[in-house]
């Protein structure tokens, strides 16, 4: 007994108290601000070199639902773009990813565009299903990470559940591949109504570097509502814990 007492107190306290406002590394790459006086020069060049073409190249908004967070624009313009810790970038609507120049204000779900019966049904237990549509499994284990011991969030009754019968919502990762299609569909109809979607990852959100590759087939987000895009490469467990939260008015 001594013997576990003093494992417990060598490693000290893991458990995150606050979720809310947890800080997070100064290096950590969020929610970017770009400068309100770049001008059309710089724009063209900076979108011209995203991997991810995740900068419009005529007003110089940042998507991130495209970006991969790669830090290459802040490096090229210093004084005109940069990247906060911000990790509460979670959205209900597609548009709202999108980052202006000279904006400053947060990223959070529109109150106005939750359906009613998602707070209703679901703010004191909301059971998930996680499907993987070609993911590289870092979201997956971002996802993992986020009902650990440090950030555990089944203390709001939010959980991964291995059958979608269990499941109130699913939750999904990766650019939807053609082979993971018709499993993703079939995952989704198996949930009982009403359920929810939840994107994570810049891959599930618009395809990333995948986009308009033939391997995909993304008729499943196009046709569905989706209640929650939790942008990031991977999305960090914070960002998805809080944009949870904030669907679910927690």
């Amino acid at each position: 007994m001594l013997n576990e007492l003093k494992v417990l107190s060598d490693h000290g306290r893991q458990y995150i108290s606050d979720l809310r406002n947890k800080p997070v590394s100064e290096r950590f790459r969020g929610r970017p601000v770009i400068s309100g006086e770049i001008t059309s020069n710089e724009i063209k060049e900076v979108s011209a070199m995203c991997p991810a073409m995740a900068i419009d190249s005529r007003c110089g908004a940042i998507d991130l639902g495209k970006c991969l967070f790669c830090n290459e624009c802040a490096l090229m313009l210093p004084q005109r773009i940069s990247f906060t810790n911000d990790y509460r970038i979670s959205a209900n609507r597609r548009e709202d990813l999108i980052v202006r120049p000279g904006q400053t204000s947060q990223i959070r779900p529109g109150e106005v565009y939750i359906r009613k019966e998602v707070r209703h049904l679901f703010s004191k237990a909301l059971k998930l299903r996680e499907v993987s549509a070609a993911g590289d499994n870092s979201c997956e284990m971002e996802l993992t990470a986020a009902g650990n011991v440090n950030f555990d969030m089944g203390r709001f009754g939010i959980e991964f559940v291995a059958s979608p019968r269990h499941a109130d919502g699913v939750v999904i990762t990766g650019p939807v591949s053609e082979n993971m299609a018709e499993a993703l569909k079939m995952t989704y109809d198996a949930i009982p109504d009403p359920k929810i979607i939840i994107l994570v990852g810049t891959d599930a959100i618009s395809g990333g570097l995948f986009a308009g590759s033939r391997a995909l087939n993304r008729k499943f987000i196009d046709e569905h509502t989706v209640d929650l895009y939790v942008p990031g490469n991977p999305a960090h467990p914070l960002t998805f814990i809080n944009g949870v939260l904030d669907l679910l008015g927690i």
